[in-house]
């Protein structure tokens, strides 16, 4: 308690209370001054909570506590199993509230501060989510149930705009930062306008001007017409791979369907499409039922967990008490069943196994089926990525059944060929085996003969003539060609220079009245350059200093405005506070008038005379309520007990009464016969307990 009350001082030591409290001047706090502390934190947490206690009835003022801490979602200390017991707390925390009983605020106050900010927002979301409780017989009406469902439409609508506020919220972004970039990027604007104009300026006094802008107008439009015909052709083409995906997986699946079909007779077909049927017959109407009803019972327990509130450990282990007790007593039950039960009598219970055998051996059954499907389709999707693959890595596609077959018998086809090919090469290689003999043989023979003309010509003294001829007769045919190729080349190259020297002529002729005319332009063009450098140079210097200059009165000028619309501000300002002293002058002079006029019923509607009136009804009112209080306060705790007995009355007679129908009416009443009535229907003017 001491540590409590030491936290809950320092933190109303701090911003935004202010509260000069030590220990020992906190615990003193009347009751009325302590929840004024608590009003006080719950205004913090939401501005609407600020008021002065004093001002509404001690009633108000409970409810609007306990309507707070149920938003906030405060659970007071009730860890007691005892249904009573709880009761009793509960009833104590209420009137401990009303009563400002400190035992009851300091855990109120502790747990609010230790959780300001997040209080903070969700007192703010629960002006927005807090529904409305709306009675069933207006919810009959017309209108009504419409304009409801639109009331949740846009809290929906609010919670996921908060969500994403939030997220940007959290995402980092600086307002200060992003007002700096506004107005760097206005700054950049001024001047690429400013720039802007200079160019307009400078191509206006350009002679095709307006040929050059139509020009760069098309030049622009061109190229962006090709980029949206680059981003249709991107589409298109996305669009192609995806038709032929489609068109692929068509054709597979027209190859599967064919693959099923061979060999096929309509009596198999039949039966596996009566196999098929009956399967997804019993998906639809036995499996896919009981999994809805499963997901729906999941997801309505699940709802009813996020509308029940914030649940503590004390809640748990009373959930997991009573979990344990109906565990306990549906085992007790299931004994009990079984004691009582004869398995011989119960003549279905095989029928009921084996049903339950067959059913269980359904269900692994379509279990089965269904990750046989899934795995199929894993199959079928992984196959896809592995043609694409092999497709994009440049490989053919996989053939199956009777594209594999042709290719089968298209090797083969080439089979045959090949072992034809292979046999007349090795015939030509026989052949040029015998062919590369013979030469072999001539060859030597060739040489024999050569050996046996040098011998004779040794013998004649005419050595080497044999190869001198055959030496002169090659160099006669060489120069007999090179002879013909520079007749050839020479007859070329003189048609080649009468054709060049005509051609010349032709162009001096031609352009000799041009030159004439070309060199005073030319030395007209240099003079002009000149000048043109010239003029530039002075045109930059002249545009620079006035760039400077323009720059220099353009920040006077924004400084002036500024200073202007300063002063423009500062002078509507001050002319409505002179309004509004002038309304006040007045308003105290109409006061002061009636105040002093004679006439009484003036007097009477004068603010200080209303005042006092108010002022003094307020006081007899608080005289009043302050003793209405005192006499609660006396004869709560005998209207306490007074209550407390009438509800054991009323449990006594709850009890007599269960009794009395077990019991079967007046038969089974304890010492009265079946003719008589009971003591108390003889005894009427009498209560008989």
């Amino acid at each position: 308690m001491s540590e409590q009350l030491k936290f809950v001082v320092q933190e109303l030591a701090k911003e935004p209370f202010n509260k000069k409290y030590n220990l020992i001047s906190f615990d003193s706090l009347e009751q009325i001054q302590l929840l004024q502390v608590l009003n006080d934190v719950l205004a913090v947490v939401d501005p609407k909570q600020q008021i002065d206690i004093r001002e509404e009835s001690s009633d108000q003022t409970a409810i609007r506590i306990f309507h707070m801490l149920r938003v906030l979602k405060y659970k007071p200390p009730t860890e007691h199993n005892d249904m009573e017991e709880r009761m009793a707390l509960r009833s104590a925390f209420r009137s401990g509230i009303v009563q400002g009983d400190k035992f009851v605020i300091y855990p109120i106050l502790e747990w609010l501060f230790r959780r300001i900010p997040e209080l903070k927002k969700r007192a703010y979301l629960a002006h927005f989510l807090f529904k409305i409780d709306v009675p069933a017989e207006i919810m009959q009406e017309d209108q009504i149930p419409e304009l409801y469902s639109q009331y949740e439409e846009l809290m929906e609508q609010f919670k996921d705009l908060h969500k994403q506020s939030d997220n940007l919220k959290n995402s980092g972004y600086n307002t200060a930062e992003i007002r700096k970039d506004i107005s760097n990027m206005e700054d950049e604007k001024e001047q690429l306008n400013k720039r802007i104009e200079r160019l307009k300026r400078k191509v206006e006094s350009h002679p095709n001007s307006q040929t050059m802008m139509n020009v760069a107008r098309n030049l622009r439009m061109e190229r962006d017409r090709e980029k949206k015909l680059a981003e249709q052709r991107q589409e298109q083409s996305t669009l192609i791979q995806h038709e032929e995906q489609k068109i692929r997986r068509l054709q597979q699946q027209l190859h599967d369907t064919r693959q099923a079909g061979v060999g096929a007779t309509p009596q198999s077909l039949l039966q596996r499409l009566e196999e098929e049927t009956r399967t997804n017959k019993y998906i639809v109407t036995e499996r896919l039922p009981k999994d809805l009803l499963a997901r729906k019972k999941t997801l309505q327990d699940l709802q009813k967990v996020v509308a029940e509130p914030a649940m503590g450990q004390s809640d748990l282990d009373r959930l997991l008490g009573q979990i344990q007790e109906l565990n306990s007593e549906i085992n007790q039950l299931i004994e009990k069943r079984m004691r009582t039960g004869d398995p011989t009598d119960d003549k279905s219970s095989l029928f009921k196994q084996q049903a339950a055998i067959i059913a269980h051996k359904k269900e692994a059954a379509v279990t089965m089926y269904r990750e046989i499907r899934e795995d199929y389709s894993r199959c079928m999707q992984e196959m896809d990525q592995k043609r694409e693959v092999v497709k994009e890595s440049g490989g053919g596609e996989v053939l199956k059944g009777e594209d594999f077959k042709r290719y089968v018998n298209k090797l083969r086809s080439k089979s045959t060929i090949y072992k034809k090919k292979r046999q007349e090469i090795a015939e030509l290689r026989a052949e040029y085996g015998v062919l590369s003999r013979t030469e072999e043989i001539l060859r030597n023979r060739d040489e024999n003969i050569n050996q046996q003309l040098e011998l004779v010509e040794n013998k004649k003294g005419v050595a080497g003539y044999r190869q001198t001829q055959d030496e002169l007769e090659k160099v006669s045919s060489v120069k007999s060609g090179l002879d013909d190729r520079k007749g050839k080349t020479l007859e070329d190259i003189s048609d080649m220079v009468q054709r060049l020297t005509r051609r010349i002529a032709e162009k001096k002729t031609a352009l000799a009245p041009i030159i004439k005319e070309l060199r005073p332009m030319r030395q007209k063009s240099q003079e002009l350059t000149g000048r043109h450098e010239e003029k530039k140079q002075a045109y930059d210097t002249a545009a620079a200093g006035l760039e400077s200059n323009m720059s220099k009165l353009e920040q006077e000028v924004r400084a002036y405005r500024e200073e202007v619309t300063q002063d423009e501000g500062r002078y509507h300002y001050l002319n409505c506070m002179i309004n509004m002293l002038e309304i006040q002058q007045q308003k105290v002079a109409e006061e002061m008038k009636a105040y002093t006029s004679a006439d009484p019923y003036a007097r009477k509607k004068t603010f200080r005379d209303i005042f006092q009136r108010k002022i003094q009804e307020q006081e007899n009112l608080g005289k009043g309520l302050r003793e209405q209080q005192k006499s609660v306060r006396e004869s709560q705790v005998p209207s306490m007990r007074q209550m407390k007995m009438w509800k054991d009355v009323q449990r006594l007679m709850e009890c007599k009464q269960r009794c009395f129908d077990q019991t079967g009416g007046f038969a089974g009443s304890a010492g009265v016969g079946y003719g008589e009535a009971p003591p108390a229907m003889l005894e009427e003017d009498r209560l008989v307990m």
